[in-house]
């Protein structure tokens, strides 16, 4: 692995007032070019982990430990430091898409400010590259472009929201369940696609999942997460198939089988009755 360009170290995540612990000296490495899942149940904290990064926690949370981007601590970073760093270096795609875009602008006019604001372009060039991603998204462009948010469904609406925060090529890339209101096919597509961005450009990928299957097929190593904290850690293989912690074997426990092969179950000494 290539030197992190994100390294998280003893972070924890708490509130005020009842001292409750949210995340728990959390330790999680990214390194250019590479994918990396967190996963783990809904509540377990992964989705704090990512607030915590981006300085967008709720007021009644604060964040102790280190955050270190290229060697910068982000929790050291005043609010309008941080928010320098949003979009072009580090950029976010959420579960919730529909803040994403303002209802009565045209998608195309949105993204064409946005790629404008991180990039020295013309109008003429923001479009190209909206348009360009708006196409490897599997998007009609032309329509997507001119049209406003509640002129597309929910997906298509999703996906355009992905093609932006992508149009940036940021180094670093969050991705909250972005395939949650995708279909199947929509989704694998903007996978791809991050995918091959990640390849080309060297971004780091944070992606995180309650999707096994996409975790296993994407990612270059697996952080497992339980209540606030990570008890596991891993490639796929050995998060899917040689995993230690009994968290982490009733997760892979949930999951089918993939085509062509037999589930993998541990030995048992009930005897199959026959029917």
């Amino acid at each position: 692995m290539s030197e992190p360009l994100l390294t998280i170290e003893d972070l924890i995540v708490e509130k005020h007032k009842e001292s409750k612990v949210i995340i728990s000296r959390l330790n999680l490495q990214v390194a250019s070019g590479e994918m990396i899942g967190l996963i783990g149940e809904s509540g377990c904290g992964k989705s704090m982990t990512a607030r915590a990064i981006l300085n967008l926690l709720p007021g009644q949370m604060n964040a102790k430990g280190k955050i270190l981007y290229k060697n910068r601590n982000l929790l050291g970073l005043s609010r309008q430091e941080h928010r320098k760093l949003l979009g072009k270096e580090i950029g976010i795609i959420f579960q919730d898409y529909r803040g994403s875009f303002t209802p009565f602008i045209r998608i195309g006019k949105q993204m064409v400010e946005t790629i404008q604001v991180h990039n020295p372009l013309s109008k003429n060039e923001a479009k190209a590259v909206a348009l360009e991603v708006l196409a490897e998204m599997g998007l009609e462009a032309e329509r997507v472009y001119s049209n406003y948010p509640f002129q597309l469904s929910g997906g298509q609406v999703q996906r355009a929201a992905i093609a932006m925060s992508l149009a940036l090529k940021p180094s670093l890339l969050i991705c909250d369940e972005v395939t949650t209101a995708l279909d199947v096919m929509s989704g694998e597509k903007v996978l791809d696609y991050i995918e091959k961005m990640s390849k080309e450009t060297g971004c780091a990928v944070l992606m995180i999942t309650h999707d096994l299957t996409q975790a296993y097929k994407r990612t270059d190593r697996i952080y497992v997460m339980e209540q606030g904290e990570i008890v596991e850690t891993g490639t796929p293989e050995v998060i899917r198939c040689h995993h230690q912690h009994p968290y982490t074997k009733k997760l892979c426990g949930c999951l089918l089988a993939l085509p062509g092969e037999e589930r993998r179950s541990e030995p048992t000494n009930e005897k199959v009755m026959s029917i």
